[in-house]
């Protein structure tokens, strides 16, 4: 089995965090990206190390693109060559109705979430497609149940992002199908993490889980592991498709 090494942008914390815990233990060398939260990425790394891993933080803000391209090189020269990439970073603002948005507010929002992710998505398969004489990986984008939702009168703008991921993941993945990549993604709903807090409202998920057909709301360990998943070579027939993890809803 060659040497699995992934990149996870976004690692400091939620479902970056279970993601790259998830990931080390079944093997993954880690690249943990993050943007201001250092402390938490080294924490993660610290405890793939103690465990017996292997895994580095690097700074990058992904919404720039020269960082990104530096970002990749940096993971050239420390790990080698990258196998896996999951678009996880993402940010959200206050919860807001469309008359409350800004043109600096949604450009944020597209830069980071849709900027981002297609330009680690361009870095990736510069080096993972046979063409290049890569050795073809996986790709997973982290999409939202908000695509599919709209999340009306608090963040259709983040909601509108996600949107632009699913898109991406459907074209990307016919486009580099015969590349070897494999290019999928998850829609998580209503997971317990920091983000919620961010849009202003830290105990979200347990004011709405009630409206969901299971009752209550996710863990990003549960996310983790359809991520884990698809990257893996148990699903090595599936490309350009989509796990929703989001209670029935």
């Amino acid at each position: 089995m060659k040497n699995k090494i992934t990149l996870i942008t976004g690692g400091s914390r939620g479902i970056g965090r279970a993601t790259a815990l998830t990931l080390a233990a079944k093997g993954h060398t880690l690249c943990i990206n993050y943007r201001n939260q250092q402390a938490h990425a080294e924490e993660v790394v610290d405890r793939i190390q103690h465990s017996g891993g292997k895994a580095i933080a690097l700074q990058a803000d992904i919404a720039e693109e020269q960082q990104v391209m530096a970002l990749f090189r940096q993971i050239d020269r420390d790990l080698g060559p990258l196998t896996g990439l999951v678009n996880n970073a993402g940010i959200l603002k206050q919860q807001a109705t469309i008359e409350q948005l800004d043109a600096q507010r949604i450009a944020a929002i597209f830069a980071t979430n849709v900027g981002g992710s297609f330009l680690c998505a361009r870095e990736a398969v510069k080096r993972m497609a046979l063409r290049h004489g890569g050795q073809g990986g996986a790709i997973v984008n982290v999409s939202s149940a908000a695509s599919r939702l709209g999340a009306p009168h608090e963040y259709i703008d983040y909601a509108a992002s996600k949107g632009a991921i699913d898109t991406l993941t459907i074209g990307l993945s016919l486009e580099v199908a015969a590349q070897g990549i494999r290019v999928n993604a998850v829609r998580p709903g209503l997971i317990y993490t920091d983000m919620h807090a961010d849009g202003g409202e830290p105990g979200r998920v347990d004011r709405v889980k009630e409206n969901l057909p299971m009752k209550r709301g996710g863990q990003p360990e549960e996310v983790a592991e359809a991520i884990a998943w698809l990257l893996s070579e148990e699903a090595s027939y599936v490309t350009g498709n989509f796990i929703d993890l989001a209670g029935g809803k």
